[in-house]
């Protein structure tokens, strides 16, 4: 049975949430409909000409892209220019298309983290914070008896989290007092005459992004027609998202051996370097795709090195001068990492899910460059 491109949009977003994208950025549904029934998914970190041919040989009805294909509003959509001509494609032939791009940079477990793994970096932190998520204390009021089904109900939306931790609640024991009225339908008590009921008070975390599916889980679940609850805004630290991040090699490297773990790392046959081969290299900084813009993070941060994609000349030049050593493992070499992490990810939500989704990894390989 066919999975609806809502569905997979909205696992996509569960982890890469929307509002982590920054302003400029045109994420999302590019191509197609919310509705659209799809049965295979085509993983690719580019969408080019030889990516929608496979996606039609593949019969996917769905690309699944890092890149978005385009940025601007297209002022056409003929047949004959570019890129309209590769909407006009998608069109024809019944491909939807999302784009998941900043977003994916800047979420937990995306690009950067994923560059911090296969580089084995510890001690890590952000190098350049977007955002930070809103906290709340979410708390229930609850006739004894109904806590545990109440309870399960909100920490299955995502409430209760701390840490690897989940299902944290706390609760407290108390005496409700309510009068239910003319045209109530009490679950307790009698119309017109007070009650005092044994109860629980039941209080949990919740972040922003989860609190509209947590109440409304646990309204389903409580036994009350009308259920008392209080929201209130927390000073906690919810979770931190950014751009890039700086860690630590496990042992220092001289330059000329960073450059070659990040090229095994990535698999790549080549990296552009500034810096003295041997001097030592012990804090990284990273950033995937094109971020010579947060070289002055680099360097606030006291790094050694930083490895990012797409550096040109004058930007090398301002390492060089300012005494930091640069990797450059080019855009494409950055971001390939996230295609089979990505792909795999999709899997998993609808084998969770128990529905049957085909999803493949594009074959195409599509850094632009040849090395000569």
């Amino acid at each position: 049975m066919s999975v609806k491109c809502q569905i997979i949009m909205d696992w996509i977003e569960e982890w890469a949430k929307p509002d982590l994208a920054e302003d400029w950025d045109r994420i999302g549904l590019l191509v197609g409909a919310p509705a659209d029934e799809i049965d295979k998914v085509l993983v690719t970190l580019d969408v080019t000409r030889d990516v929608i041919a496979e996606a039609i040989k593949e019969k996917a009805q769905m690309i699944v892209s890092h890149h978005p294909l385009y940025r601007d509003p297209l002022p056409y959509l003929r047949s004959d220019l570019y890129p309209a001509s590769h909407v006009y494609r998608l069109i024809r032939e019944g491909i939807a298309l999302y784009a998941a791009h900043t977003n994916l940079d800047a979420v937990s477990g995306g690009i950067n983290d994923i560059l911090v793994d296969r580089l084995g970096l510890v001690d890590v932190d952000l190098l350049f914070l977007t955002g930070e998520e809103q906290l709340y204390k979410l708390v229930a009021f609850v006739p004894a008896g109904y806590e545990d089904q109440v309870r399960r109900a909100m920490c299955s939306r995502g409430a209760g989290w701390t840490g690897n931790y989940s299902d944290c609640t706390f609760q407290t024991e108390g005496t409700g007092t309510f009068k239910p009225l003319e045209g109530t339908n009490p679950f307790i008590g009698k119309t017109g005459k007070l009650e005092k009921v044994a109860e629980l008070r039941i209080e949990t975390i919740v972040p922003e992004n989860k609190l509209k599916k947590v109440i409304e889980e646990m309204l389903a679940a409580h036994p009350y027609e009308e259920v008392a609850y209080d929201l209130y805004p927390l000073k906690n630290q919810g979770t931190r998202n950014g751009l890039g991040r700086v860690g630590k090699l496990p042992e220092p490297l001289t330059l000329v051996d960073f450059a070659q773990k990040v090229k095994v790392c990535l698999g790549l046959e080549v990296v552009k370097v500034t810096g003295e081969p041997e001097r030592l290299v012990s804090k990284v900084a990273l950033c995937g795709g094109s971020a010579m813009m947060f070289l002055p993070h680099a360097l606030k941060c006291g790094a050694d090195v930083y490895l990012t994609g797409d550096v040109k000349h004058h930007g090398a030049l301002d390492a060089v001068d300012q005494g930091i050593a640069v990797v450059d493992a080019g855009h494409y070499g950055t971001e390939q990492v996230v295609v089979p992490v990505l792909a795999d990810y999709i899997k998993e939500k609808a084998n969770e899910a128990g529905q049957e989704l085909t999803v493949v990894v594009s074959q195409v390989k599509t850094d632009p460059f040849r090395y000569m």
